[in-house]
């Protein structure tokens, strides 16, 4: 954890995959959350670079922090998800997103955002959340 800035944390116990597959890290700044992990060689495939599944399941984990506002009140289910991958990802460099809600209604949410490593974008992602209560 030391290659992760200050003030992150985790979210573990919301969801078993991603504990699984991360850490992941989130840190509320403003009315927004910065997400990010650290791309470790168990996040690598056959060619040495972050293999896609990985980046689409922390894109996944970012947009679900920001459609329920770090799971505050309620959680969600991904109804569609849509991404174009623009570059690989390089192991042993932090990898970020800040998803952007475009978007709440009484059901859905509507997210977008991007991967970056460095100045560098990965992917870029669209995607349309089942909004569920907390009881």
């Amino acid at each position: 954890m030391s290659d992760i800035p200050e003030g992150f944390e985790t979210m573990k116990g919301i969801d078993l995959a991603e504990d699984h597959i991360g850490p992941f890290y989130y840190r509320p700044e403003g009315d927004k959350y910065r997400c990010l992990f650290l791309a470790e060689p168990k996040h690598s495939n056959v060619g040495g670079i972050v293999q896609g599944g990985i980046l689409m399941t922390f894109a996944d984990y970012a947009l679900c922090i920001a459609a329920t506002d770090g799971y505050l009140e309620e959680s969600c289910t991904t109804v569609s998800f849509s991404t174009e991958f623009i570059a690989a990802a390089e192991v042993g460099r932090l990898i970020e997103c800040m998803p952007k809600v475009v978007r709440k209604t009484g059901s859905l949410v509507f997210v977008t955002g991007e991967l970056l490593q460095g100045e560098q974008t990965l992917l870029v992602f669209n995607s349309v959340l089942k909004r569920l209560r907390n009881e």
